[in-house]
């Protein structure tokens, strides 16, 4: 039994030095550059394993999925994203016109001003589901997936352009709206 033990001990020390030894000298060739689309991508990969980042980067594949971006001139402020995100990383505030404020760039109105759109990709886990529900395409994946920080406030970002005053001067109006209606009501 204590034969037995110190045997595959000693095979398995064996294996493992061999491994390093041929990591080793595999190291000294440099790694090219391939289409990850190949079939035989990984298998093809020989020599260094560490990509020398930034000077180089690996392919990036065409169905990727990275960093978000919304177009908020194209959004509606319809919501549908915060509500498919699993992981709540997406935060809306809706403040309504008293008319059509505009168009999108499919031909849809838009009817809310959006006061407040953010995502932190600090809590996003990329899975995309923000890009498939919504309506006018507004949000998408892109191909960025280079954003380090060492802060997780920089992770936060906004796509509002409302500035403070202009969402005080939208709710006033709104306010102002609804109570001429319910004066015109009572008329």
């Amino acid at each position: 039994m204590i034969f037995k033990t110190t045997t595959n001990l000693f095979f398995t020390a064996l294996q493992g030095l061999s491994l390093t030894v041929k990591h080793l000298f595999g190291a000294r060739k440099s790694r090219q550059s391939k289409d990850i689309r190949a079939k035989d991508y990984f298998q093809q990969q020989q020599g260094l394993t560490t990509v020398q980042y930034p000077q180089e980067k690996m392919p990036i594949p065409e169905v990727a999925r990275y960093q978000l971006d919304v177009e908020i001139d194209d959004c509606i402020v319809c919501d549908l994203c915060a509500k498919a995100c699993p992981v709540d990383c997406i935060a809306i505030e809706a403040v309504k016109a008293t008319e059509a404020i505009g168009e999108t760039s499919d031909g849809s109105v838009k009817r809310l001003y959006a006061a407040k759109f953010e995502i932190d990709m600090a809590k996003c886990m990329y899975c995309g589901l923000c890009t498939v529900v919504c309506p006018t395409e507004c949000i998408t994946m892109t191909n960025n997936y280079d954003r380090s920080s060492q802060k997780l406030t920089d992770l936060i970002y906004g796509f509002s352009t409302m500035s403070d005053q202009e969402i005080a001067d939208r709710k006033s109006e709104w306010t102002q709206f609804q109570a001429a209606k319910e004066a015109a009501k009572k008329k």
